[in-house]
Order: C-alpha cells, then structure tokens, then sequence
C-alpha cells in the first residue's frame, strides 16, 4: 500500500518541486502519493480557517515530507497568529503532534531547517531525488528515531 504524503514546503519560493513531484506522483513506478497542503491552495486569509484544513490534511496522511529550501525558516508576516515562524513550522509541529512519520529533503545544505524539525524524528535526503525521497520516506522513522541520508 502506498503512504498518502503531505508535503511541506515554501509556496512563493519552493512550488517548482511540487509540480516535480506531481509529475513524479504521475509516473506508476514511484512509490507514493501526496496531498498539496499549502495555504495558499486553501481559498481564505482566516489563519483559523487554514490551520483547521491544514490539521485535517495532515490527519489524512500517512507520512510528512518536508521540503527545506532557502527560505524554510523564515518569518511569516502573520507568525504571530499562526503560532509558529511560518507555516511549514506549524505544520511539522502538527505533524509530530498527530504522531506522522516524517522525511525531510534539503535543497542545499547550507539552508537553514525549519525550527520544529531540530527535535523531530525524521529521515533525511540532501538532494532533491526521486531514488533519495522514496528512501527518506521509506525510512521516515516512527516518532522518538532519528535517521540521516546523504
């Protein structure tokens, strides 16, 4: 059975790995399905209303994968109301709180990771792959492991 995937990422900046990924997603011989969780595919400015479909998205799926490019850290302008730096950080955070397994792909190691990831079990790819996120999401350890690909 393949994981139902929620991908993380940053939608101004990072959405070209998306499309990469649904053409991946496409393709029969790769190994997972996802759903798109960003916000800005949610049709609302309620920061609420967001994290209630974000928190359902994430319940749906199996595993997380979040994608950490150059801007994955930064602050969000609404953080204040989100309750985190931005929203990939609030969706790890809900992604460890609901108990997902998570895989984590670095775009270049020099980027910083979203803060909620530093304690957070997770598998690791360092290149944008397909042969290194099936194996990070294959290996996307149960909360309390952690695991680290090159």
């Amino acid at each position: 059975m393949k994981p139902t995937v929620f991908v993380s990422f940053d939608y101004d900046n990072d959405k070209h790995y998306k499309y990469l990924l649904e053409a991946w997603n496409n393709n029969p011989k790769f190994k997972f399905v996802f759903d798109d969780g960003t916000p800005q595919e949610i049709d609302s400015n309620n920061v609420g209303r967001i994290k209630a479909a974000l928190t359902s998205k994430i319940k749906d799926a199996t595993h997380t994968l979040v994608i950490v490019g150059k801007n994955a850290n930064d602050m969000h302008r609404k953080s204040s109301l989100i309750g985190y730096r931005n929203w990939i950080n609030f969706e790890v955070a809900k992604s460890v709180e609901l108990g997902k397994r998570i895989a984590a792909v670095k775009l270049d190691r020099s980027y910083t990771s979203p803060d909620e990831l530093s304690g957070a079990s997770a598998s690791w790819a360092y290149s944008f792959t397909e042969a290194n996120i099936i194996k990070a999401l294959e290996d996307a350890p149960y909360p309390g492991l952690i695991r680290r690909y090159v």
